[in-house]
């Protein structure tokens, strides 16, 4: 055992030992070493005391070394249960596993900063806390900080592919190098752990929810375990998305049904040899029965059904199942902001206790804005994971700056109606009807591009998540701030912030104001395509989405249409069902309402669409002038990739603008206001344009 341990921490430092020659001055400001860019002008690991060595205490004692200011004479790492913090008598019993208290005291009849916690893993999350805190200005004396996670399972889906594409990606090729693995460990493996574990994220899911049972064969088994072994000393478990079919696939069977008992035990044969690969493999996520992926409903049977087979299978072992919610499939004509309501809430009660239900912030598909999805609140006998997408699919891809920190809080922070102020991350952290199992899912927007997610910007929306996860009740401008501060700069953080902060609602406004949603070119959902209505299936169609015609624009959700209000609860429905007292940011997604409405900004439905249209574009410009005036505090390198991406985002947001305009000129027949600058050109221009081949979209 002491050999093993000797070998693991051997892995470890030579990992930082990668990471170190990663962030050496021989290498420009690239953006590779994200928001740890700190580092000590001279190394003093001797200013560390570790009281009991281990893996996840030398890689702590590491990255303090490595950054920590001179002003800092000492830090002490030891569990609680040392005898000497068992002393001081701190408020550790509430810490959990992977709760930390950092706090300046006497030991041995000196001052140092205690790093102390329940395990080695909360160590090391204090160790990060700590940097984090002088980085960002806090003071290196009287230092008293604590925090516990807020939500048990913190996880980054991966939507890689075996080939080394990436689905919805824009930061180039998958990291998961699957024909060099598991022979070569690549440094990055290293670094991206490091990251994660910087802000708290303690999971990955692997490969694409559209999976392939390759994924589940011997040869890939041994490549994930290579992965786990270089994620585990960062406190990170590895999961698997499973493709529904592979009793079929890979096992000869004739069938897939979730209550045959040859199918069941396929699976739990399955699991075991997982296991003993990797020890502490985290579990299952299962896209099913959406967009021709096989599931239970092939057979009959019910989510539940298939979600507690899985269970089953990996339960004996302490796994976990977590089952989306994003049934799209053509089940309801109606709406299809309705089917994942429909489908799951009967079952609340009928899943096994380690299957959680992972549910979209909204109950479309990622929109720049969506309102929160119903399920939340609806389901209490269920723990309900939420699933973010942190790469950009509908806002900008890696080119246009959207800082999602205000669209995640924006779905935490709002009230469910069903129960006084009880909010959705009261719901998801299990709080509000005490599940001891708690989750929630970020679609990764990291790949091989030199600064890990296509753009400096995207960065923040990683480290946002992250943040968020481990506490959802973070207010998005602070975490906008401590990103800032670590990325750049001290002197340009303020400037950062401002640009940071409005910037998914420009995105928005320049997309799709009001509650409009779904407006993209299909299949890539690359630019403006408003007018599509050939499609196969109607919901594939942006008309389906807008449903604008001669009398009006929106999609009408109120009992008079698709009914869509009655999946929240009363007060929300109540307040839904009547536009004046709907958000305007919502107004279109639950209204079908005339072009002349006269809404409360003083101007009429028509004219204040046209001028969030022209508040989006205007937004664009307003950063780019900010960025301009960073030239002299930010490196060259960064600053002018940024410089050129809001060049493009300013001509695509005006893109955007103008085709919108075309079309909807198109059909409501109504002249702009006056002193509205016309689109460039006609609507058949816009609509004969062709990008082929945009990124994110293999096949």
């Amino acid at each position: 055992m002491a050999s093993r341990m000797i070998r693991v921490m051997a892995t470890a430092l030579a990992g930082l030992a990668m990471v170190a020659a990663a962030t050496g001055p021989a290498f420009a400001e690239d953006g590779y070493r994200l928001w740890l860019r700190q580092q000590a002008p001279v190394p003093a690991p001797d200013r560390i005391a570790v009281t009991a060595p281990s893996p996840k205490l030398a890689l702590a004692r590491a990255e303090l070394a490595r950054a920590l200011p001179a002003t800092v004479a000492s830090v002490t790492l030891a569990r609680s249960d040392d005898p000497r913090v068992v002393h001081l008598r701190l408020p550790t019993r509430s810490l959990g596993d992977e709760g930390y208290l950092v706090r300046t005291v006497t030991l041995d009849g000196a001052a140092t900063i205690l790093v102390t916690g329940h395990s080695d893993r909360a160590i090391l999350y204090g160790s990060f806390a700590l940097l984090r805190h002088l980085a960002t200005g806090g003071a290196a004396s009287g230092i008293a900080l604590s925090s516990t996670p807020r939500v048990k399972l913190r996880v980054l889906d991966h939507w890689d592919n075996l080939d080394g594409s990436v689905e919805r990606g824009y930061a180039g090729a998958s990291l998961w190098d699957w024909w060099t693995l598991p022979d070569f460990r690549d440094p990055r493996y290293t670094d991206y752990a490091r990251a994660n574990a910087s802000i708290g994220i303690n999971g990955t899911v692997l490969n694409n929810v559209n999976a392939k049972a390759d994924s589940l064969t011997a040869p890939y088994i041994a490549k994930a375990a290579t992965l786990a072994d270089v994620f585990r000393p960062w406190g990170i478990k590895v999961y698997l998305s499973a493709r529904f079919s592979a009793p079929i696939e890979l096992g000869g069977l004739k069938t897939a049904d979730p209550r045959d008992p040859a199918v069941a035990a396929w699976w739990r044969s399955k699991a075991d040899e997982i296991y003993r690969a990797i020890p502490d493999f985290g579990g299952f996520l299962v896209k099913a029965n959406s967009e021709g992926q096989p599931g239970p409903r092939d057979y009959n049977a019910t989510h539940a059904d298939g979600a507690n087979m899985l269970a089953r299978a990996v339960a004996p072992h302490g796994g976990v199942v977590m089952w989306r919610a994003f049934v799209y499939a053509d089940t309801d004509p109606e709406d299809r902001a309705k089917q994942a309501y429909t489908e799951f809430r009967p079952l609340d009660g009928s899943f096994d206790d380690n299957v959680l239900v992972q549910v979209k912030n909204g109950p479309i598909d990622f929109q720049p804005r969506e309102p929160f999805h119903p399920l939340f609140g609806a389901m209490p006998k269920t723990p309900l994971m939420p699933e973010f997408q942190i790469t950009r699919e509908y806002l900008g891809f890696a080119t246009h700056l959207a800082y999602l920190g205000p669209l995640f809080t924006e779905v935490l922070d709002a009230q469910t109606g069903r129960r006084p102020d009880q909010t959705v991350a009261d719901v998801i952290d299990g709080r509000a009807d005490h599940h001891a199992l708690s989750g929630m899912a970020g679609v990764a927007n990291i790949g091989r591009d030199r600064d890990w997610s296509g753009s400096t910007f995207n960065q923040a929306n990683w480290y946002a998540f992250g943040r968020l996860a481990w506490d959802p009740g973070l207010s998005a401008r602070d975490i906008a701030r401590e990103w800032a501060l670590q990325t750049f700069d001290a002197r340009a953080a303020d400037t950062v912030v401002a640009m940071m902060m409005p910037s998914r609602e420009a995105v928005v406004d320049y997309t799709g104001p009001l509650g409009l949603a779904h407006l993209m070119g299909t299949s890539a959902h690359y630019g403006p395509a408003p007018w599509v209505s050939d499609l196969q299936r109607p919901e594939w169609n942006p008309v389906y989405y807008h449903r604008a015609d001669r009398q009006g624009i929106g999609f009408d959700r109120t009992a008079s249409g698709s009914d869509a209000i009655a999946q929240y609860a009363p007060s929300l429905a109540r307040r839904y069902a009547d536009p004046q007292t709907t958000p305007l940011d919502e107004l279109l997604w639950f209204h079908h309402l005339p072009w002349t409405y006269a809404l409360s900004t003083g101007r009429t439905l028509w004219d204040e669409m046209v001028h969030r249209y022209d508040a989006g574009v205007a937004a664009v410009a307003v950063m780019a002038r900010e960025w301009d005036t960073l030239k002299p505090v930010v490196d060259a390198e960064r600053w002018q990739k940024t410089a050129t991406f809001l060049q493009i985002q300013q001509r695509e947001a005006q893109w955007w603008r103008d085709a919108s305009l075309a079309y909807w000129m198109s059909i409501n027949g109504l002249p702009l206001p006056v002193g509205v600058t016309p689109p460039a050109q006609d609507l058949a221009w816009f609509q004969a344009r062709h990008v082929p081949y945009a990124p994110g979209n293999p096949g």
